[in-house]
């Protein structure tokens, strides 16, 4: 495939992800992001690799523009690869959402492609049983099946699979759609 190509193929990929974006979900999103902001709770980000990068973008949005109390784990290293040293990987998210004394007036969000399950993202997974303890709400942005974020969330926000080989991009890349979406709804 040429250069030419490549580039018409992506970009239709993409208006396909945006026409078959899941509306019901996006809405249910803003509802709770709505209610958080009315009942001053806050607002958790998670993600790993580019999702933490795009979590740290979207706590700025979240907290600039949306008025919401907004914070990412990963946003300070520091403490990041101190738990992983100290407590092992699985545990970073709990651990400082412990901290953060998360309750159910809170929300956490999770940014990641497939949305943790056995293999992959341990720490989301238990950080999303620990929020699901407290009575926090769950939003998601994720892709592939969904994986354990889907299954527990208030709202789930599925970036359709149109092209195997592209779908980090993709859902990296929507991750940013929604969350401007959601950001500017409220």
């Amino acid at each position: 495939m040429n250069t030419s190509e490549y580039i018409a193929n992506y970009l239709r990929e993409t208006e396909e992800i945006a026409r078959t974006l899941p509306k019901d979900e996006i809405e249910k999103a803003v509802e709770i992001l709505c209610k958080v902001k009315s009942e001053q709770g806050r607002l958790f980000i998670l993600g790993v690799g580019g999702s933490a990068a795009n979590a740290s973008h979207a706590v700025n949005d979240f907290r600039k523009i949306g008025g919401i109390e907004t914070y990412a784990p990963t946003d300070n290293v520091s403490e990041l690869t101190a738990r992983t040293n100290d407590e092992g990987w699985d545990t970073t998210f709990t651990e400082w959402l412990k901290i953060s004394h998360i309750n159910n007036k809170d929300v956490v969000m999770v940014l990641s492609v497939g949305g943790g399950n056995d293999h992959a993202s341990p720490n989301i997974v238990a950080a999303l049983k620990l929020a699901k303890e407290c009575g926090a709400s769950v939003i998601s942005i994720v892709s592939r099946d969904g994986g354990y974020s889907k299954q527990v969330s208030d709202a789930c926000v599925l970036i359709p699979v149109v092209d195997e080989s592209r779908i980090t991009p993709h859902a990296e890349g929507y991750q940013g759609i929604v969350w401007h979406l959601l950001v500017n709804a409220l």
